[in-house]
C-alpha cells in the first residue's frame, strides 16, 4: 500500500494548480508556452502511469522485432504492432487517434 497522495493524485494537483492559477495569470507569452508544455508533460506522465499494466513488455517487443528481422512473420504480428503503436499514442497524443482512426 502506498502513502497518500499517490503519484496520480500529485500529478493531478500540479496540473490543476498550473491550469487554474498559473496559466490564467501569465502575461508573458514564453511563460505561457512553457506552462502549456509542462501541462502536456504532466498529462503524458499521468496517462503513462495509468496504462503501465496494459503495455507489452520490452522482452515481448524485442522478440517480435527479432522474429520480423529474421523474416519469421506470423499472422497476428501486424495487428500486434498496430496495437502497440496505438497504445503509445494513447499516452503521448490521444487526440491523434481520434482524428485519424
Amino acid at each position: 500500500m502506498t502513502d497518500r497522495p499517490t503519484a496520480p493524485e500529485l500529478l493531478e494537483a500540479v496540473t490543476e494548480f498550473l491550469a487554474t492559477e498559473v496559466l490564467p495569470t501569465a502575461s508573458d507569452h514564453r511563460f505561457k508556452f512553457r506552462t502549456l508544455v509542462a501541462l502536456n508533460a504532466l498529462g503524458i506522465a499521468r496517462r503513462e502511469i495509468a496504462s503501465a499494466d496494459q503495455s507489452a513488455s520490452e522482452e515481448e517487443l524485442s522478440e517480435l522485432a527479432k522474429r520480423i528481422r529474421a523474416g519469421d512473420i506470423h499472422g497476428g504480428d501486424l495487428d500486434h504492432l498496430k496495437e502497440h503503436v496505438a497504445a503509445k499514442l494513447r499516452i503521448s497524443n490521444p487526440g491523434y487517434l481520434d482524428r485519424y482512426p
